[in-house]
């Protein structure tokens, strides 16, 4: 009985060393790596660390407008950082559709394509990020 039971906890440890290592190398594949990275990166640059840590308020109505951009530098509604987010994620598009537009050089007509809509999202997200400031500014 006592050799059986021994037989038992051996394969028992075995299959349990077997699931330890399993579990302790795997890896997240580096797409998933390269993007949660890439994430918190334009989450930090939109300034979603500042509306977690202030709380601010989402947007303003004063009784005849709404305001969705905070008229200072010094503090941001919600709002803010939604549109920030959102014009950074679309240049980021922009850098990847450049990026893919260099790896099609066999296909010249969908790189040429890629190309520009890289350019248009970058250019876009450009004039768009500097409106919002000048916005704010005055």
């Amino acid at each position: 009985m006592s050799g059986k039971i021994k037989k038992t906890s051996e394969n028992m440890s075995f299959s349990l060393s077997r699931w330890f290592r399993r579990i302790s190398t795997n890896a997240p594949s580096t797409m998933a790596l390269t993007f949660a990275g890439i994430s918190y990166a334009i989450f930090l640059f939109g300034g979603g660390l500042y509306t977690l840590i202030n709380k601010p308020l989402p947007a303003f109505y004063d009784g005849s407008k709404f305001y969705f951009l905070y008229p200072g530098l010094s503090s941001q509604f919600g709002a803010d950082t939604i549109i920030s987010v959102a014009l950074y994620a679309i240049g980021f598009a922009g850098v990847l559709a450049l990026y893919q537009s260099t790896k099609n050089a066999a296909k010249p007509r969908q790189a040429y394509m890629l190309l520009v809509v890289g350019v248009a999202l970058i250019l876009m997200a450009y004039i768009f990020i500097e409106g919002a400031i000048l916005a704010k500014m005055g």
